[in-house]
């Protein structure tokens, strides 16, 4: 049952957002026409369009996970790695 909800709830975040690069404009667009973080961009996006947050990790792509890495060690939330920091 779990499998069938997963693809079915797979089936409507394609159809709204197509792929996870839709989704990351999205948020992008969020982020420089509210000056707003890209957490709380997802957050107030996902608020917005009535996304369930728990199935944001699906959309997310590789560079908006970076950015949000990078946020959250910037704001002491992930403990900071000696990597190479993101520039934007």
């Amino acid at each position: 049952m779990t499998s069938d909800y997963n693809k079915e709830l797979e089936k409507v975040l394609e159809e709204k957002f197509y792929c996870p690069s839709r989704f990351a404009q999205e948020v992008e667009k969020l982020v420089v026409q509210e000056s707003v973080s890209y957490i709380d961009a997802i957050i107030a996006f996902c608020e917005i369009n009535k996304i369930d947050l728990e199935s944001v990790p699906k959309l997310l792509s590789k560079p908006l996970k970076e950015k949000i890495k990078f946020e959250a060690m910037e704001l002491n939330f992930l403990k900071k790695t000696s990597k190479a920091r993101l520039v934007f």
